[in-house]
């Protein structure tokens, strides 16, 4: 490690102007960064910790009916707390270990964008909202490649707005030492139609699978899954496994959620 000042504002307000110092960069729950840090991948000067802010934290209902979580909030109290919405609760309470889980936020997680994170397949699989301190954005406009995000310099997520599911579920093949998603599927059912998102297979990260989706949108069951497979063109390709066995799970995995969710 290196040293560097922190800064641990208590208002969105503060936050914001702490992060408009030279070098200055937001830390949620450092599960990502901190590493980075102590690897000489980056090297700001001032930490800018969002922990500290009680707005950015907890789980509410809006008047819509969306659920509404702080963007400090941790996934183990998202996985503890969101009950008006199980699935999501379920995917929280499967990442990492207990250490992460304690220590990760909402926040830290859909800005740093991680190809193979759970809660960016949650949002895109919604169609969430990813509320900043200046503006709203839309999950579909949000995620822009491989660690790529909307966000502009100096902007932080302050609050995710889940709109709640008839039904839904989160499966995921996990790589045993990361915890992190190999693939994983997340399957939102809604008056309008179902939504379905993947995250760890392709090179450029979360992404949505649209003849999955007009498939069970017209009929909801494993069924309509029948004959159809995701080419392995730009998936990821590594010591863990090939393009081809990623296309394969988004299939399996798609099928296992539908299931889970009937």
């Amino acid at each position: 490690m290196y040293a560097f000042e922190i800064e641990r504002p208590t208002t969105i307000a503060e936050a914001v102007a702490a992060l408009a110092a030279d070098e200055a960069q937001a830390l949620g729950g450092g599960q990502t960064l901190i590493p980075t840090l102590k690897q000489r991948l980056a090297a700001p000067e001032t930490l800018v910790s969002l922990t500290a802010i009680p707005e950015m934290q907890g789980l509410c209902m809006s008047d819509e009916g969306a659920l509404c979580v702080g963007a400090a909030t941790t996934h183990a109290r998202v996985a503890a707390e969101a009950k008006a919405f199980p699935a999501l609760a379920a995917l929280a309470g499967h990442i990492g270990d207990p250490a992460v889980r304690n220590r990760g936020t909402l926040g830290g997680s859909l800005a740093n964008n991680d190809p193979s994170a759970c809660y960016p397949a949650a949002v895109l699989g919604t169609g969430a909202t990813i509320k900043t301190n200046a503006r709203e954005i839309a999950a579909d406009d949000y995620f822009q490649g491989m660690f790529a995000t909307a966000l502009e310099e100096g902007e932080i997520i302050t609050e995710v707005r889940f709109p709640v599911p008839t039904t839904a579920s989160y499966q995921k093949f996990l790589q045993p030492a990361s915890r992190f998603a190999l693939v994983g599927v997340f399957v939102a059912q809604y008056p309008t139609g179902v939504r379905v998102a993947v995250t760890g297979a392709s090179e450029e990260g979360v992404f949505r699978w649209a003849e999955a989706e007009a498939a069970l949108s017209a009929d909801f069951g494993v069924e309509a899954l029948a004959g159809l497979a995701v080419s392995p063109d730009g998936m990821i390709a590594d010591l863990h496994g090939t393009s081809e066995y990623r296309a394969h799970l988004i299939g399996v995995l798609t099928k296992r959620a539908v299931a889970a969710a009937i």
